[in-house]
């Protein structure tokens, strides 16, 4: 079963340019059973997808992912089973190794985007990962493929994945129509809902993924200056995880 395992839409993600209805059909179109929604510490592209066109799409699957904004190790793909939610995950700001716990705790899985990409952005580029290389061994999976990553940034990704024995994944990171569908996982079952990949993902069964690049990024368009947009999250994450500092208190607080 063919998904698209990494999926920005307008609805969930401030720099996604796809409504989820227009996601799904293109991924329909070329042939795709199902997308996993990984908007950037959000759940609202899946709530749309939820609340106003599940039954258009029946025969397709959505499940509900989230890209997590850690403080110290980049970005987390996260996968809770259906029936868990969890506030805590809408915000931003919480250490790998406390995230690493409370998904666990709750049944999920999580693993790195793009693990070899940008500074900030990706695990082995951060703080928590040269200070303890063995923070892999808390995730479930890694995202081997992403389209728009750099060839050489995918080949250190399976390299990773093979180090730790870990299963992977390939996914577009779409915000933009052209790039949705470049990349793929696919899946050794058919898979209905979130329990099915978590149990998949657990057993190690035989998951194969990959694509082709797309070449319409932001970093290619503007070469050298991609530096400074990249510096600028760092800041721009900083901020907005003490930001939300209270709400995520006040989520950890629901946890115990």
């Amino acid at each position: 079963m063919k998904f698209d395992m990494h999926c920005h839409t307008h609805e969930g993600s401030l720099d996604g340019k796809i409504p989820v209805d227009e996601y799904i059909q293109i991924l329909m179109d070329k042939g795709y059973g199902g997308m996993l929604v990984t908007d950037h510490d959000s759940y609202n592209g899946f709530r749309a997808y939820r609340d106003f066109y599940k039954e258009r799409f029946d025969d397709f699957v959505v499940l509900k992912g989230i890209e997590y904004d850690t403080i110290d190790a980049g970005h987390i793909l996260v996968i809770m089973p259906s029936n868990v939610k969890l506030l805590i995950l809408e915000c931003r700001g919480l250490p790998v190794k406390i995230l690493q716990d409370i998904v666990h705790k709750h049944g999920g899985i999580l693993g790195p985007a793009h693990p070899c990409g940008e500074r900030h952005l990706s695990i082995t580029r951060t703080r928590a990962y040269k200070k303890n290389h063995d923070i892999m061994r808390g995730f479930d999976f890694v995202e081997a493929f992403n389209a728009c990553e750099a060839p050489d940034a995918n080949a250190q990704a399976r390299g990773l994945a093979l180090e730790y024995g870990l299963p992977m994944f390939g996914g577009s990171d779409s915000h933009h129509p052209e790039c949705v569908g470049t990349a793929y996982t696919e899946l050794p079952e058919t898979v209905r809902n979130e329990d099915s990949l978590i149990s998949i993902v657990k057993a190690k069964q035989n998951i194969n993924y990959g694509g082709t690049y797309y070449h319409g990024t932001v970093r290619s368009k503007i070469g050298v200056f991609n530096h400074v947009l990249v510096e600028s999250f760092w800041f721009y994450n900083k901020f907005a995880s003490l930001y939300r500092y209270h709400k995520r208190k006040v989520a950890l607080a629901l946890l115990k």
